[in-house]
């Protein structure tokens, strides 16, 4: 029987809600900055200052000033033109009011305004408006200053003039609402990458940060742009050839700079932008750049004879060996896939950018021979490595079900065959491994004991790195296999747990697996498989009482709590002082253990830190060790 019941069924044109305006931001805020976290919060920031950069595109700007202020408001200040203030014919309000308050509004439509812009979808300023708990914008022209305040999205003070004005621009002052955003606390040092990477990408533009809360200030200006970035992200290792290779081209929508310089390691860094925005996916800009690469090395390796009639050609992997480059496109419509712009579809631009850059970094090998030849023969042995890792990952695939046995012996597998239940822990040391084979749950919780330290691989081929036993242990208990035969989907557990001594050689051992992760498997990172464990670092007894404390700051407080006297304090130097039933209890048990997952913010910065800890050279190292050497805790000494 149908229930009639209006009460429950009811559903006609009076349901279908209608979120007006900036209403719908503030109730979906995810669908427009990606999220209410730490990254939405700063992607407010960004999107403000995209829109004084649009005015530096388009030649009308070329200072852009950014302040954090004590009362967690920022200040975002440009030398432009000023966001017009005239009245809109449509609207019958000044323009300025309706950049700030209608989605979809800008001066990036239908060509007009700007040539070129990172916003494409109008929604910036308008988004940062409706997410902030107030708003004041100023503007500066024609020698007069105007202002208008915003609540919430709403206009509270509408534009007037407030004085006179000898120079021109914007001035945008925004707080996050509180109410939305789960923290409003801005950090500097995520704010600074950002505006660097800006600086670098638009040579000749000053952008500065200024922070009042603690009087920090970075200056950001950089003649060689990126050229000048493509140094700075190699300047950790050792450049084949200097200064680093600079190529642009032209065509009536779009341009491309390019930067490129190949250093003394085996690892490729490439980093894409379009319209001033990462697009960590590539796009059509990065696959035009890697096959243009790879045609003209191998054209001029044919034509100098080091590839014989008889040699196949350099693989792409071959020819980015050590290869760090820039890859920066501007154009006048981009295609971005998905609202995250992170890939860039506009398949004209993959033509352009392989036919532009094929035939200038051609013409530059042939100008310059000996580069030239340091870059073919880094190609030529990296395609002899590839080879013999070729021969080597035969072994660490992990073979069909009927030889299962191939996986290693020291592998304490779980008897849970579904990967999404399964958890694998990398011990340091038979003795912990020992310890952790009989504490575990052996259902679904596998163990690897790791004897000594694995092979750096920041400073190793591929090939070299294969034939060390431990990583090949390693990835054959994964199951994903490596290099160009990684499958994530064949990944036999979704938990890899570092669980390393909490002392300086434990710590050494995690950053060697964290740098193996990084280099050769980053997709367990970046789908968040990889974790640390947090072993205790102190037992305290008190009477019959025992308790588990992991950090010194912890242990004064329980020390407070329970008292001083009659107390036992043992320190673990390393799991193996653990019993079966401890290390369970404190490290392993999902109930009570803490884990801590590790992830990819910033490629750059994680690839600067990685090059600085375990590249060849030391000075970098030591730099690094003198300005956080006040932040290290626990020290065994």
């Amino acid at each position: 029987m149908i229930n009639q019941d209006k009460n429950h069924n009811h559903y006609d044109e009076s349901d279908i809600q209608v979120l007006e305006g900036l209403e719908a931001v503030r109730k979906r805020p995810g669908m427009y900055i990606g999220s209410t976290g730490i990254r939405g919060l700063h992607h407010l920031v960004y999107e403000i200052v995209d829109n004084s950069m649009d005015e530096a595109l388009a030649g009308f700007c070329d200072y852009i000033h950014v302040i954090i202020h004590k009362d967690l408001s920022v200040t975002v200040k440009d030398n432009g033109r000023g966001i017009p203030v005239g009245i809109n014919p449509k609207y019958g309000i000044p323009a300025v009011e309706i950049a700030f308050t209608k989605l979809h509004a800008g001066g990036k439509f239908g060509g007009g305004g700007y040539k070129v812009s990172g916003g494409l979808h109008g929604v910036g300023a308008a988004v940062v408006n409706a997410l902030s708990e107030w708003m004041v914008v100023n503007v500066r022209t024609n020698g007069k200053e105007f202002q208008l305040k915003f609540e919430k999205g709403e206009t509270i003070s509408p534009l007037k003039e407030i004085g006179m004005s000898e120079d021109t621009g914007s001035t945008v002052r925004f707080k996050p609402d509180p109410g939305i955003f789960e923290e409003v606390e801005f950090n500097y040092e995520i704010l600074k990458k950002r505006l660097r990477e800006m600086a670098f990408l638009n040579k000749g533009i000053t952008i500065v940060l200024e922070d009042e809360r603690d009087g920090r200030y970075n200056k950001f200006y950089y003649e060689g742009g990126i050229m000048s970035f493509v140094e700075y992200l190699n300047k950790n290792r050792t450049a084949l050839h200097s200064p680093p290779i600079y190529i642009t081209g032209e065509k009536e929508n779009a341009t491309l700079e390019i930067a490129l310089q190949y250093n003394d390691t085996f690892i490729e860094n490439i980093f894409s932008y379009a319209n001033n925005i990462s697009t960590p996916e590539g796009g059509t800009h990065l696959a035009g750049f890697k096959s243009g690469l790879t045609r003209a090395i191998n054209d001029y390796a044919r034509k100098t004879n080091v590839l014989k009639a008889g040699d196949s050609n350099f693989a792409g992997e071959d020819t980015r060996e050590g290869l760090t480059a820039i890859i920066s496109v501007k154009l006048t419509e981009p295609q971005f896939e998905g609202q995250t712009k992170t890939k860039l579809g506009n398949s004209d631009i993959r033509g352009f950018v392989e036919n532009t850059f094929f035939e200038k970094f051609s013409a530059f090998l042939e100008e310059n021979p000996a580069a030239a030849k340091v870059i073919v023969e880094k190609a030529l042995s990296a395609s002899r490595a590839r080879e013999a890792a070729k021969k080597a990952r035969e072994l660490t695939r992990r073979k069909s079900v009927l030889e299962s046995a191939s996986l290693p012996g020291k592998l304490a597998d779980c008897s849970e065959k579904d990967p999404s239940l399964c958890e694998i822990f990398l011990v340091e040391g038979d003795s912990a491994g020992g310890s952790a084979k009989q504490g575990r749950e052996r259902k679904y919780q596998a163990i690897l004991p790791l004897r000594g330290k694995i092979l750096n691989v920041e400073k190793t081929r591929l090939d070299r790195i294969l034939a060390n036993e431990e990583i090949k242990a390693m990835i054959t208990a994964f199951g994903t296999g490596i290099g160009s035969d990684f499958d994530i989907s064949k990944l036999r557990y979704h938990k890899i747990i570092c669980m390393t001594d909490a002392d300086v050689d434990g710590s050494h051992i995690r950053t060697l697996l964290l740098t193996f992760f990084y280099r050769f498997m980053p997709a367990l990172i970046e789908n968040g498989y990889v974790y640390i464990a947090q072993p205790p670092l102190y037992k305290v007894k008190k009477g019959k009482e025992e308790f588990y404390v992991y950090s010194d700051n912890e242990l004064e407080e329980r020390l407070d709590e329970i008292g001083r006297d009659g107390v036992e304090i043992q320190r673990y130097k390393g799991l193996g002082e653990m019993n079966p039933e401890q290390l369970w209890e404190t490290t392993m048990n999902p109930e009570t253990r803490t884990i801590l997952r590790v992830k990819l913010e910033d490629a750059i910065s994680a690839d600067e830190t990685f090059s600085i800890l375990m590249g060849e050279k030391v000075e970098p190292r030591r730099e690094f060790i003198e300005a956080n050497a006040k932040m290290v805790k626990n020290l065994d000494i």
